[in-house]
């Protein structure tokens, strides 16, 4: 099972503000992000599940939370941790899994993640939440695409 980090990202590693995008809406971002997980299971945490309950991404929802819960949809699936997300995206038969935020997520999964697909927004925003730090010694980035606002990355950890 393949993990990959997507998020959007400002210079300064902001990536939220009481729970929205601090930056104007980007809609080739939006277009790139949605078809890239569209066809795969995703992993968020439960606010930013909430958030999004109105229009939901990836083929199903792997809702990390503290407390063991449904969500009244079909399509997501309830996880405790790291490994339990995991075992619910390899149940659904799928290669990769993306995971796509809060700030707590992307903690919690940074150490785990194969792949990061970073759209790195043009530049810095005030905001509450933040894309966790990574040493990049431990990472190539293998992709780099200059978009109107932002810069679409891939990066790829290096074999150890």
């Amino acid at each position: 099972m393949e993990l990959v980090s997507v998020a959007a990202v400002a210079e300064n590693r902001v990536i939220g503000e009481d729970g929205e995008l601090p930056w104007p809406s980007i809609p080739a971002d939006k277009r790139q992000y949605r078809a890239r997980i569209a066809d795969h299971p995703v992993i968020l945490g439960r606010r930013t599940f909430d958030s999004m309950r109105e229009d939901l991404p990836g083929s199903a929802q792997i809702v990390l939370s503290r407390t063991e819960q449904t969500f009244g949809v079909p399509t997501a699936h309830y996880a405790g941790d790291v490994g339990e997300a995991v075992a619910v995206a390899e149940s659904l038969d799928s290669e990769v899994a993306y995971v796509i935020g809060g700030q707590a997520i992307y903690e919690l999964f940074q150490p785990h993640v194969d792949r990061m697909v970073l759209s790195r927004v043009h530049g810095e925003y005030e905001g509450d939440r933040h894309y966790p730090e990574w040493d990049e010694t431990d990472w190539e980035l293998v992709e780099r695409t200059e978009f109107d606002r932002f810069t679409l990355e891939e990066w790829v950890r290096r074999d150890e």
